[in-house]
């Protein structure tokens, strides 16, 4: 945060993101529902790729998803993918001081979405929560309708 700033000047938001891919590798979608519950916008964003993998698109979704922000908010990210949030809240630090290995010495995997991942959490205050895909949570659902719609438009 800047100086001066703090985390109440900041508006709230929900993002709600998911991806999707048929094949992994194969085409695949992304998607996000970004909610300002103060104001009552909403905002629906979707968009595929026609060769990569799951994991990728959840990422993808995530970045489209803050990037969509137009000043640093606090955000309540809502994802099915323990992948981003864990990468998110538990792992990003570790492999951004063993130089973006993971604790075997590998490269990390889509280490280019999770730098630009980390620019973003940068700027805004971000707080995870899973949700558990496919159970009937209303927006996760639709963002996994959304996704899915993403993969038709490239295949």
């Amino acid at each position: 945060m800047s100086a001066g700033e703090n985390a109440t000047s900041r508006p709230t938001v929900e993002l709600f993101t998911d991806g999707a891919c048929s094949g992994n590798p194969g085409p695949g979608g992304w998607a996000f529902i970004l909610k300002h519950p103060a104001t009552g916008k909403l905002l629906k964003h979707a968009g595929g790729e026609p060769g990569t993998t799951n994991n990728k698109m959840e990422l993808l979704a995530v970045i489209k998803g803050l990037s969509a922000l137009s000043r640093p908010s606090n955000v309540e990210l809502f994802s099915d993918s323990q992948y981003v949030l864990k990468g998110l809240s538990e792992w990003i630090d570790s492999w951004k001081k063993r130089g973006w290995k993971t604790a075997s010495k590998s490269p990390v995997k889509n280490q280019d979405l999770w730098q630009t991942l980390d620019e973003l959490r940068a700027k805004h205050n971000l707080k995870f929560h899973w949700v558990r895909g496919h159970a009937g949570h209303p927006e996760n659902e639709e963002c996994d309708r959304m996704a899915v719609e993403a993969i038709e438009s490239v295949r």
